[in-house]
Order: C-alpha cells, then structure tokens, then sequence
C-alpha cells in the first residue's frame, strides 16, 4: 500500500548498465590502483602483527626486556601495533584523496551525465 508511490518512481527511472561500467577501462584503473595499495600495505601489516604475535609466544625473554621503568619492548610492541593502524589509516586517505577520488569522481560524473540524459529523453517523450 504505502509503497505503491516509490515502487512506481523506481521504474521511471532510467538504468545504468553496471556490469559496463565495471568493466570499463577507466573503472579497471581504478580498481588496480586500489588494489596496488590495500594489497601489499594489507601484506606488510599482517606480517608485522603475525611478528608481534610469535614474539610475544616464543621470545620470552626478549619480550619481557626492561626499556625503562616497568616498560618492556612487550608494551611498545605492542603500543607501535596500535600507531600502525592510525598511520596505516591517514596514508590511506591521503593515497584515496590523491589517487582514487579524482578517478572516481569522473566515472561517478560520467554516468550522472548519463542518468540526465535519459531522463531528459523520457521527459521529451
């Protein structure tokens, strides 16, 4: 019942071929760059966090090193785990702001240009 309205305005409005834009040149770009990035910072982070793990299992002695105080290298392992993801995260948004919004933003533009178009052909109709 009270969804009549919006189904109705749903199919006025014009389609966008999805499986063409994904497979779209400018699309595939964007998709590698992406990759380029999350895949070998993803890797590198896993490593790290893997390291601090066995570390912490079999390195005892090491771990439990005194640095200053009751600090050990265990506690600034562990507080660096934690810096990694703040900076892991800020040099993300930075490559996104960079690399990846300007390239999507011209395919977003693109097909809103598309969308306009068709509706601007169904209006003339």
């Amino acid at each position: 019942m009270g969804n009549d309205a919006l189904s109705a305005e749903a199919t006025n409005r014009p389609i966008v071929d999805y499986r063409a834009v994904q497979q779209s040149e400018r699309f595939q770009r964007l998709r590698r760059r992406q990759r380029g990035f999350v895949f070998p910072v993803l890797a590198a982070c896993l490593v790290w966090y893997l390291a601090y793990v066995l570390l912490a299992s079999y390195a005892h002695d090491f771990m439990s090193t005194p640095v200053f105080g009751s600090v050990n290298v265990a506690m600034l392992l562990g507080l660096a785990q934690v810096v990694t993801t703040f900076a892991v995260t800020t040099w993300y948004v930075s490559f996104a702001n960079r690399r990846l919004d300007p390239l999507a933003g011209e395919i977003r533009e693109e097909l809103e240009a598309e969308l306009a178009d068709a509706s601007n052909t169904e209006v003339s109709r």
